[in-house]
């Protein structure tokens, strides 16, 4: 458990410098795609809760102290996210193309629901939340879009980051 959590946390580590330091300097991009928040969505559909909340935990402490959003926000939305996803633990079949992209798309707009709910309760000149914006469609399309293929690159290390079935909680 420990081992495949590890490379999990090093692959959420990878994708959350990928997401802060490459993908958020393109100007052309009005939005960046949330690669953490797929990869969490995999751990946690082919871990568990449990793996899965403590991913989403490690994966929002990391963006927190990568971005500048209140601290904590990132933690709660994808313990939250995590948790969910795992479940769903082994029920879901992600080897296809539509059902990763159904999952990317419910987990992106989960996400956006989450971040709204949080920005009505806490109002403040830190967060700012507008859910029907074109930067916020357009982090949902690109969520969308590349959930299968990510969950296809990080299949390929499936001996490393999921667990034994007996092992999953």
């Amino acid at each position: 458990m420990i081992k495949s959590f590890s490379i999990g946390t090093l692959f959420i580590l990878c994708a959350a410098l990928i997401e802060s330091v490459i993908l958020s300097n393109i100007m052309f991009l009005p939005a960046v795609p949330d690669l953490v928040l797929i990869c969490v969505l995999f751990i946690s559909l082919h871990n568990g809760k449990l793996v899965g909340e403590t991913s989403g935990f490690v994966s929002g402490l990391m963006l927190d102290f990568l971005s500048a959003s209140p601290p904590g926000l990132n933690a709660l939305c994808r313990t939250l996210l995590g948790y969910v996803g795992g479940l769903f633990a082994k029920t879901l079949n992600t080897e296809g193309f539509f059902i990763p992209m159904l999952l990317g798309l419910c987990a992106s707009v989960s996400k956006m629901i989450l971040l709204w709910f949080v920005s009505v309760l806490y109002p403040s000149d830190l967060l700012v939340f507008t859910p029907f914006s074109w930067t916020v469609l357009f982090e949902i399309g690109l969520n969308t879009i590349l959930t299968p293929f990510i969950f296809k690159f990080l299949s390929l290390f499936k001996n490393s980051l999921l667990l034994k079935p007996e092992n999953i909680v």
